[in-house]
C-alpha cells in the first residue's frame, strides 16, 4: 500500500497540477463562488458553522472579515500558481480557502464537489519545489497526486452510498432526474425525458458508475486515461442536461492526467522563435 501511495511521478506533473489548482482557486473566488461575499448580508444567527468551524471556534462572518479573506486569498492564490514559496503560500491558500468554504457551506447547504479540491490544497504544500517540465521522478509528488485521486474517487463512491442510505432503492426507481429536469433542465434534457424509462435507466447507470469508480485504480495504465476521460464526459452530459457544474471536482480530477506534457510557456517560446526573422550574415 505504501509503495502504491508513493509511486514516483515526474515533478513537472505536480508543478503543472499545482498551477492549475491555484489558478482555479482564484477563478473560483471571482466566477464560481462570489456569492459567498453576500453571506454577510443575512442575520448572523443564521450562521450555523460546520463541525470544523465549531471545533476551531471560528468567528461569525462580518463584511470586513469576508473582504479580507477574499482579497488576501485571491492574491496569494495567484502568487502560489507561480510555484514560488510552495510551502508558505500553499499552506496559506489552504487555510484561507478552507475558511472560505466554511463560510459558504454554513448556511444550510454543503456541496460535495469540493472535497477533492480541498484535499489537493492540503497535500500540495508537502511536495516542495517543483519546476514545470522537470522529468525527475519524486515520491512526494506521487503521494500528493495519489491522495488527491483517492479523494476524487471517494467523492463518487460516497455519493452513491449517500443516495442509497437516504433515498434507498426508491432513488433508483423514483423521479429524481425528472424533478431535476423540471427545476433546471435544458432543451436536451427535455428531449431525453420524452423517451420512456430512459431516466430510470440513467439513475441505475449513475449509481453503477459511482459504485464502480474505484476500478479506475485497477485498470491497466494504458486504459486509465480513457477511464478518466469517461469520468469527464459524465460531467459534460450532466451539465448539458441539468446544468449542474462540478468544476472544483473536475480540477482535482486532473491529478490523473500527465500534465507534465502541458507546457504552454515552452510552446509560446517555440512559436516565438519560429516567427522571429532569421539572423543576418
Amino acid at each position: 500500500m505504501i509503495r502504491w501511495l508513493t509511486e514516483p511521478v515526474p515533478r513537472g506533473r505536480v508543478a503543472a497540477f499545482r498551477t492549475l489548482i491555484y489558478l482555479f482557486v482564484a477563478a473560483d473566488l471571482v466566477f464560481f463562488t462570489p456569492w459567498v461575499r453576500t453571506r454577510v448580508n443575512v442575520p448572523g444567527d443564521l450562521y450555523q458553522p460546520l463541525l470544523v468551524g465549531r471545533l476551531a471556534h471560528l468567528p461569525t462572518p462580518t463584511p470586513a472579515l469576508v473582504a479580507v479573506i477574499f482579497w488576501t486569498l485571491l492574491g496569494l492564490a495567484l502568487l502560489a500558481a507561480s510555484g514560488r514559496a510552495p510551502r508558505l503560500l500553499g499552506w496559506s491558500v489552504c487555510a484561507l480557502y478552507l475558511e472560505w468554504m466554511i463560510i459558504a457551506m454554513s448556511y444550510g447547504k454543503v456541496d460535495h464537489d469540493r472535497f477533492g479540491l480541498l484535499v489537493a490544497l492540503a497535500v500540495l504544500p508537502t511536495v516542495g519545489r517543483a519546476r514545470h517540465g522537470d522529468p525527475t521522478r519524486c515520491e512526494a509528488a506521487g503521494w500528493a497526486l495519489k491522495v488527491t485521486q483517492v479523494a476524487v474517487v471517494c467523492t463518487y463512491f460516497l455519493a452513491a452510498w449517500a443516495k442509497l442510505r437516504f433515498g434507498g432503492l426508491d432513488w433508483l426507481t423514483g423521479s429524481v432526474l425528472a424533478r431535476a429536469i423540471i427545476r433546471r433542465g435544458t432543451d436536451l434534457a427535455d428531449l431525453i425525458a420524452q423517451v420512456p424509462y430512459l431516466l430510470i435507466v440513467a439513475q441505475f447507470g449513475i449509481i453503477a458508475f459511482e459504485l464502480a469508480s474505484p476500478l479506475v485504480f485497477l485498470v491497466p495504465a494504458r486504459w486509465r486515461l480513457w477511464t478518466v476521460g469517461f469520468f469527464y464526459s459524465f460531467h459534460v452530459v450532466t451539465f448539458a442536461t441539468i446544468t449542474i457544474s462540478f468544476a472544483p471536482h473536475l480540477a482535482a480530477m486532473a491529478s490523473f492526467l500527465p500534465l507534465e506534457r502541458v507546457r504552454p510557456i515552452h510552446w509560446l517560446r517555440r512559436l516565438r522563435r519560429r516567427g522571429s526573422p532569421p539572423a543576418l550574415g
